[in-house]
C-alpha cells in the first residue's frame, strides 16, 4: 500500500460508522444511509482533496449533504411521476422500463435547470411552462426584453448541450 491508500483506509475506518449513523438519522433508513455513505467516500476519493485529511467530518458532511439533496430531489421527482402515472387510464400506463427512462430524463432536465442562473431558469420556465411572452417575462423579472432574450438563449444552449450529451 502507498501512503495515500493508508490515509484513505484510516479515514474510512475512523469516520464511516459516524457518517452512516448521521445519514441514518437524516434518512430514517439504514440501507439508503449505507449507500450514501459509500457514495460519499467514493466522491471524496474522486476529488482527492487534501481538506478531507484536515477536516474529515466537515468535508464528508459537505459531500453527504449534496448527495442527500440529490437523493431527496430524485425521490420527489419519482413521486410526482408516479402520481402522474396513477392518474392515467390503465391501457396507456407505460412499462417499467419506459418509466425508468422517463424518470432519468426528468432528472437530467432537473440537473440542467439547477445549473442555470436563477433568472435564466425562471425566464425559461415562465416561457415553456406558463406560456409567457418575452415582454411578460421581462415585467415579471424586472429586466429588459433584451435580457430575457439573453436568458432564453442561455437556456436553449443548455437544452442543446443536454440533448448532445444524451445522444
Amino acid at each position: 500500500m502507498n501512503p495515500h491508500s493508508d490515509s484513505v483506509a484510516l479515514l474510512y475506518n475512523s469516520h464511516h460508522g459516524w457518517l452512516h449513523g448521521w445519514l441514518r438519522k437524516k434518512l430514517g433508513c439504514t440501507h439508503h444511509a449505507a449507500d450514501l455513505a459509500q457514495d460519499t467516500f467514493v466522491r471524496m476519493l474522486i476529488r482527492c482533496d487534501h481538506q478531507a485529511l484536515r477536516e474529515p467530518r466537515a468535508y464528508l458532511t459537505t459531500i453527504a449533504n449534496g448527495l442527500l439533496i440529490d437523493h431527496w430531489r430524485r425521490q420527489e421527482l419519482e413521486r410526482a411521476w408516479l402520481e402522474a402515472l396513477a392518474s392515467q387510464p390503465e391501457p396507456i400506463t407505460p412499462s417499467a422500463e419506459y418509466r425508468a427512462l422517463i424518470l432519468e430524463a426528468l432528472l437530467q432536465v432537473d440537473r440542467m435547470l439547477e445549473n442555470l442562473s436563477d433568472k435564466t431558469r425562471r425566464a425559461f420556465l415562465l416561457a415553456q411552462i406558463h406560456g409567457y411572452t418575452y415582454q411578460q417575462i421581462a415585467t415579471e423579472l424586472q429586466v429588459s426584453e433584451r435580457m430575457v432574450k439573453k436568458y432564453m438563449a442561455q437556456a436553449m444552449l443548455a437544452c442543446i448541450a443536454l440533448d448532445i450529451a444524451h445522444d
